[in-house]
C-alpha cells in the first residue's frame, strides 16, 4: 500500500572543528522610512506564542510572506524593505492577539486569533471575520496550487481546514472551508467517534485525494484516511515526540516534514510512512534522527526539493527532497542564531537568515538578512561532497498540468544523460497509484558530442481501473475524481544536483473542461420554409397550450406564451412527429468533433410540455430495480438548477437495488442512450419543443455534460373540434337506423293501417298538384 520506499541518500557534512569560509554575507535592510506615513502603528499589534519562529512564504506569489514571531510582519517584497509590526483593527475586539497559526489561501491571509479565524484579503487590505466556527481552533491548514488558468487549482487553493490540536479525536470539531476560509461548515468523518487519542492535525492530501488526520496515542504518530482504499488502515505509526509542527512543501508531491526541537521527520507518501531525517557526515550516517546528534531546532525552511534547518547550536543544515532523500548535511559554523531568527528560500539554491532589527528611533523594524549560496558552499571540497552525475535531466511536462478524463489517457516523455562514465537509474512514479497507473519504457541513446548515453523515457498515464492489472480493491472509486502527482527522479541522487532538481507535473483525473456536447442538426425547420430566421430574431414567441403542458410545472393552467431564444438556440431542428426518434448527441473538444456519444442520457422539456412519451417501459427496457424519473428525480433538485438529473445522482435501473426493487414494471422508462433502443415519441401537436439534455452515465465523463436545444414538430393533422368517440358513435348509430328503416317501412305499408296512410299522402299530393294547374291557369 505504501507509495514510495525511502532509502538513504549518500551525502556529506563537514566535522564541526572546520571552518572553510563564512557560511553567509550579512546586510541590513533599512528602507522606507523617510515616509512618515509608515511611522504610526494602527490596531493591536498581532504576535506569535510559539517559542521557536515561523514564516510562510506564499507558494504561488513569491514576494509575498508572513513572519511570526515576538511581532508579526506581512511583506509583499520579500523583507526588502523596513516594516511595521503587522496589527488588527481594533474594531474587531479579538482581545490580547495572539496568534496560534497562518495560512495563505490564494489571494487571503488566514489567522488564527485566540482561538478564533480571521481573513485579511491582502489585495484590498481590510479584515473579515470567518463565519461558521461554532468551537475554539488552534490551527488552519491547506494548500496552494500555482497553475492559475486551473479551476480546479483555484478550487484546491480555496480548502482549509481548522482544527484545535491536541483535542480528542472522538469528540473534537473539524471545520471545512471551500471558499479561502470565509465560510466554514462542521467536516464529517467517518467513525471519527470510534478514533483513541488526540488530533494531530488535519491535512487535504491533494496527491492521494484524501483527507488525512495524525492520531496522536501512547507516544505514537498514525495519519488516518478518508475515502477508499486507504481508509481501510492506519499509516505505519511513528515516534510521536514532542508536539510536532507539520510543514507541507509546495507542489503537491505528497511529501511532509513533521518537527519539533528535538524530533525532524519526512514522509514521501502523505503520512502513510514516516521516517526520522538522518544527520549524515563524510557519506557516512552520523546519527539515524537528530535525537542523538545534540541539535535543537529553532526553525525549518523548505521549498518544492529543498529542505534546511536552523538550530540554536548557530548551525545550519541542509538536505534535498528528491523521491528517495531523508538526510541532512551540516554546514561551516558561524554565529547565525537569534531568538528571531528565520529561514526563507529565496530560489534554487538561494537561503536567507532572516532576524528583525528593533530600531529605537521608528517604529518600523529593519531586517538583517544573511543570505546563503548553497551551490557555492557545497562546492567546498572540505565537505567531501561528491559531484552531482546528472548532465540533464529535462521533461516537457515540467511545470505544466495535466487532465485525463474518464477513459483517457496521457503520454508524457523525459530526458536524462548522465555525465560522461556514469550510469544512472531514472525513477518514475506517481504520488497515487490507487487512482493513476503508469508504464514507463526506458531507450537509450548515444549523444554524439560527447558520447554520453541519453535515455528518454516514454511514459504512458491512465486510470489504474483501466490497466486490468490490479485487484479492484486497491483502488479508488472510478466514479470519483482524483488527483496525482507524477515524479521523475534519479535513485541516490547526490545533494549537490541542485540545479538538477525532480520534474514534477499535477495530473487531475477528472473533468475535462474543454469537453462539451452539442445535439446533431440535421434538416432545420428555416430551410424547410416552416419558420422565418428573420421572424424568430425579432422577438418570436410561441404558444403552448394549456392541455400540452403539466400544471405543476408553472403553477398555473391557461395557454403559455415563451419567448423564443433565437441567438441561443438558431432555428429548430425538424422532426416528424409519427416517426420515433431520439437526439444524436455528439461530443466535441476543443472545436473538434470527437465522437457520438453512446452513453445514457435523460432530456426534459424545459417549459413543462408533456406532448411526448417513451417507447420503452421499465419491463421492456430490462430494468431488473425501479427506474428513476423525472418526477423521482424533483426530490433532489437545488434552488432552479436545470440539470439536477445528473452522473453524481444517476442510478441504472439495470444494476439490482434493494433500495429500490421494480414495483411498476409498466412506468415510461425516461433514460435515452445506452444499452437500450429507447425513443421519443410525439403527441398529434406540432411546435417547438425546447428541451435539456444532461449525461448521466457516470462512467462516461467526470463532467457535467449537459446542453440546450430545440426542435420543431411537423406532419400532425390538427385535431378535430368534436371527438372522435362521438363521431363514431353518430356514424354506427345512423347506419343501424338506416337499415332498420329500410326492413321496417316496406313491412308496414302493406297493413291496412299502411294503406291508408299510402291513400292520404297520395291524395294530398294530387290535391297540390290540381292547385297548382289552377293557378297557372289564371295567371
Amino acid at each position: 500500500m505504501l507509495l514510495l520506499m525511502l532509502v538513504v541518500a549518500a551525502a556529506a557534512g563537514l566535522c564541526p572543528s572546520a571552518r572553510a569560509q563564512p557560511l553567509c554575507g550579512v546586510r541590513t535592510v533599512r528602507t522606507g522610512k523617510v515616509f512618515k506615513g509608515i511611522q504610526q502603528v494602527y490596531g493591536d499589534i498581532l504576535y506569535f506564542s510559539s517559542t521557536t519562529t515561523c514564516l510562510i512564504k506564499h507558494p504561488c506569489k513569491e514576494n509575498l510572506a508572513v513572519y511570526l514571531g515576538r511581532q508579526v510582519f506581512f511583506t509583499r517584497d520579500n523583507f526588502e524593505s523596513s516594516l511595521l509590526p503587522f496589527t488588527i483593527p481594533t474594531s474587531i475586539k479579538v482581545g490580547v492577539p495572539e496568534v496560534t497559526s497562518a495560512h495563505f489561501a490564494g489571494s487571503f491571509l488566514l489567522f488564527v486569533v485566540n482561538q478564533k479565524v480571521y481573513i485579511y484579503d491582502y489585495e484590498h487590505e481590510y479584515w473579515l471575520s470567518a463565519l461558521g466556527i461554532k468551537h475554539p481552533v488552534s490551527h488552519i491548514s491547506g494548500d496552494n496550487c500555482c497553475y492559475v488558468e486551473s479551476t480546479f487549482c483555484t478550487e484546491m487553493s480555496k480548502s482549509v481546514f481548522a482544527y484545535l490540536r491536541g483535542d480528542q479525536m472522538s469528540q473534537t470539531n473539524i471545520y471545512f472551508s471551500n471558499d479561502g476560509g470565509h465560510h466554514f461548515h462542521k467536516f464529517s468523518y467517518e467513525r471519527q467517534a470510534e478514533l483513541v487519542g488526540s488530533l494531530g492535525g488535519v491535512f487535504h492530501f491533494h496527491s492521494l485525494s484524501e483527507v488525512g488526520l495524525l492520531v496522536i496515542d501512547q507516544g505514537k504518530g498514525k495519519f488516518k484516511y478518508s475515502d477508499h482504499p486507504l481508509n481501510r488502515s492506519f499509516g505505519l505509526p511513528f515516534d510521536y515526540n514532542g508536539t510536532l509542527d507539520i510543514l507541507m512543501p509546495p507542489g503537491q508531491r505528497g511529501i511532509l516534514i513533521l518537527w519539533f526541537e528535538n524530533s525532524l521527520l519526512v514522509s514521501h507518501n502523505a503520512g502513510q510512512l514516516v521516517s526520522p531525517i538522518q544527520v549524515q557526515q563524510g557519506g557516512q550516517t552520523l546519527y539515524p534522527s537528530i535525537y542523538g546528534a545534540n541539535i535543537t531546532i529553532h526553525n525549518i525552511a523548505a521549498n518544492e526539493n529543498e529542505l534546511a534547518v536552523l538550530t540554536r547550536e548557530d548551525n545550519l543544515y541542509y538536505g534535498s527532497l528528491g523521491v528517495l532523500s531523508n538526510s541532512i548535511i551540516k554546514f561551516a559554523d558561524q554565529q547565525i542564531w537569534s531568538e528571531g531568527a528565520a529561514l526563507m528560500f529565496t530560489g534554487t539554491g538561494m537561503l536567507d537568515i532572516l532576524t528583525p532589527l528593533l530600531d529605537a528611533n521608528f517604529s518600523a523594524f529593519d531586517f538583517q538578512k544573511c543570505s546563503v549560496n548553497i551551490q557555492a558552499i557545497l562546492m567546498d571540497p572540505q565537505l567531501q561532497v561528491e559531484k552531482c552525475k546528472i548532465e540533464v535531466l529535462e521533461g516537457d511536462f515540467e511545470d505544466q498540468m495535466y487532465t485525463i478524463d474518464m477513459n483517457g489517457k496521457l503520454v508524457l516523455t523525459a530526458i536524462l544523460i548522465p555525465r560522461l562514465g556514469t550510469s544512472l537509474v531514472p525513477l518514475v512514479m506517481v504520488s497515487n497509484p490507487h487512482s493513476l497507473g503508469l508504464q514507463a519504457n526506458f531507450f537509450e541513446e548515444k549523444v554524439t558530442y560527447n558520447w554520453n548515453i541519453k535515455y528518454r523515457l516514454e511514459i504512458y498515464l491512465k486510470q489504474q481501473h483501466l490497466w486490468g492489472r490490479t485487484d479492484p480493491n486497491f483502488t479508488s472509486s472510478l466514479k470519483r475524481p482524483t488527483t496525482s502527482t507524477l515524479t521523475v527522479d534519479v535513485a541516490n541522487k547526490e545533494i549537490s544536483c541542485i540545479d538538477n532538481k525532480p520534474l514534477s507535473t499535477l495530473i487531475s483525473v477528472g473533468c475535462d473542461l474543454d469537453k462539451k456536447i452539442i445535439v446533431q442538426k440535421g434538416i432545420s425547420a428555416c430551410s424547410k420554409g416552416i419558420l422565418d430566421p428573420v421572424a424568430l430574431q425579432d422577438n418570436y414567441s410561441y404558444v403552448i397550450e394549456k392541455e400540452f403542458y403539466s400544471p405543476t410545472f408553472h403553477g398555473v393552467k391557461t395557454d403559455l406564451v415563451v419567448k423564443y431564444p433565437y441567438q441561443e438556440l438558431g432555428c429548430p431542428h425538424l422532426v416528424y412527429y409519427n416517426t420515433p426518434w431520439k437526439p444524436v448527441v455528439e461530443l466535441w473538444r476543443e472545436g473538434r468533433f470527437q465522437e457520438v456519444v453512446e452513453a445514457e442520457y435523460v432530456v426534459r422539456e424545459a417549459y413543462g410540455q408533456v406532448a411526448y412519451t417513451y417507447s420503452l417501459t421499465a419491463s421492456s427496457a430490462l430494468c431488473v430495480s425501479q427506474p428513476q424519473n423525472w418526477t423521482t428525480m424533483e426530490e433532489s433538485r437545488r434552488g432552479g438548477e436545470r440539470f439536477f438529473w445528473n452522473r453524481e445522482n444517476y442510478m441504472s435501473c439495470h444494476d439490482p437495488n434493494s433500495n429500490a426493487p421494480l414495483q411498476w414494471p409498466n412506468v415510461e422508462y425516461q433514460i435515452l442512450g445506452g444499452p437500450t433502443a429507447n425513443q421519443i415519441i410525439f403527441k398529434q401537436r406540432n411546435g417547438i419543443y425546447i428541451f435539456f439534455l444532461s449525461i448521466v452515465d457516470p462512467y462516461y465523463s467526470y463532467c457535467h455534460l449537459s446542453t440546450v436545444f430545440s426542435i420543431y414538430v411537423y406532419g400532425a393533422y390538427p385535431l378535430p373540434i368534436v371527438p372522435p368517440q362521438f363521431t363514431i358513435f353518430l356514424l354506427v348509430t345512423s347506419t343501424l337506423l338506416s337499415v332498420w328503416l329500410a326492413y321496417t317501412i316496406p313491412n308496414f305499408l302493406r297493413t291496412e293501417r299502411g294503406r291508408r296512410i299510402k291513400t292520404f299522402w297520395s291524395d294530398l299530393c294530387w290535391g297540390c298538384k290540381k292547385l297548382c294547374r289552377c293557378h297557372r291557369g289564371r295567371s
